[in-house]
């Protein structure tokens, strides 16, 4: 008589009591939790697996809904009803067949770098040789993976247009602080420039009269500040604050310079610009009482200069906008790190001490 083969599984489950049982389920149930994560998207079973999850499925009751992870619970009970009418038998009315894995690997490859629709995709596919592919598969691959169909996904978002021109567009904005004069307490406005792709920060003189002829002395400064960099500026954005001038356009577009003027009530299009002024009043100048135009200039330019050189930025991968990557080290000892202060003391910045 044939020996039969048990899984090992099954003579543990076999010899278990009934809180040994209960056990060994939840850990089954925590492994394959884990072992599902894992794997993207949907899982697709064949007849022969359908017909092997009904079998030991079916006897278990409701206690498949805390045990199924492949499919949804409602997925297992369609199954149960299409078995009871008679449509399990496999069947495929067209005539094809699942394509292989590389095809759909690669199908969805050509979605995600491209933003193509169905029909650029079909296209793509045949000057790579590959023929026997419709458009209704194409689309179902797209489907099963949740990839939206091409409009959707190539329609130009505002993050792709600042990531395709960041190396080269700025944005502007003003920002207002109170400040003690003679003449009582008045606001003084500053002008802010950020680049996009270093998040460096230009700052303007304060002013309390920010008129056409001091928003184009502004523009001008800037274009020269700017010159002799590789990247120059080639597109600034900017609200429809009345404060940016005609005469402001007309001076940046003289030096080469074109601008963009956002829509009306949308502040999260220049959001990183107003993040960058945030963090000077929050970081500096909500920390002092401000006298004059003379203490706001040095104020704001002493922190911008720690923010450019010394402040860290998740952006730069945790480097200053303007710093060179260090050289990496696997540790420190403290008398080889300096604590420097910046502006007055109100900020610090840890840093390796200048070889000898």
């Amino acid at each position: 008589m044939p020996t039969k083969i048990y899984h090992p599984l099954l003579a543990l489950i076999a010899s278990a009591g009934n809180s040994e049982l209960a056990k060994y389920v939840e850990y089954l149930k925590q492994e394959n939790k884990i072992l599902r994560a894992r794997i993207s998207g949907q899982i697709h079973t064949t007849h022969t697996e359908r017909e092997r999850l009904l079998k030991y499925g079916k006897v278990i009751g409701k206690a498949i809904e805390e045990l199924i992870g492949i499919v949804k619970p409602a997925t297992f009970y369609r199954w149960v009803r299409d078995e009871k009418e008679g449509k399990t038998k496999a069947t495929n009315p067209k005539g094809g067949q699942r394509k292989p894995r590389e095809i759909r690997a690669l199908v969805i490859e050509i979605a995600k770098e491209t933003g193509f629709g169905y029909t650029r995709i079909i296209g793509e596919l045949r000057k790579l040789g590959i023929k026997k592919v419709s458009r209704q598969t194409v689309r179902n691959i797209l489907k099963e993976e949740g990839i939206e169909p091409g409009p959707d996904r190539t329609s130009d978002s505002w993050d792709n247009f600042i990531k395709r021109h960041a190396e080269t567009l700025w944005a502007c904005d003003f920002f207002s602080v109170k400040t003690v004069t003679t003449s009582g307490l008045r606001d003084m406005y500053v002008l802010v420039w950020l680049c996009m792709s270093t998040r460096e920060v230009l700052v303007s003189e304060s002013t309390l009269h920010p008129n056409s002829a001091w928003v184009e002395k502004q523009a001008d400064l800037f274009v020269d500040q700017t010159a002799g960099r590789d990247k120059k500026p080639d597109i600034v954005m900017h609200d429809k604050d009345t404060k940016f001038s005609k005469g402001f356009t007309e001076k940046l577009k003289e030096r080469g310079v074109r601008t963009n003027s956002l829509p009306k009530a949308s502040p999260n299009l220049n959001g990183r610009c107003e993040r960058i002024i945030q963090t000077i009043k929050l970081e500096c100048l909500a920390k002092f009482i401000v006298f004059g135009k003379r203490h706001l200039d040095h104020l704001v330019g002493d922190f911008v200069d720690y923010y450019n050189h010394t402040r860290s930025h998740m952006e730069r991968d945790w480097l200053p906008p303007i710093r060179e990557e260090p050289d990496e080290v696997e540790t420190l000892k403290l008398d080889q790190v300096e604590v420097k202060s910046y502006v007055g003391g109100l900020v610090k910045s840890f840093e390796r001490k200048k070889a000898a």
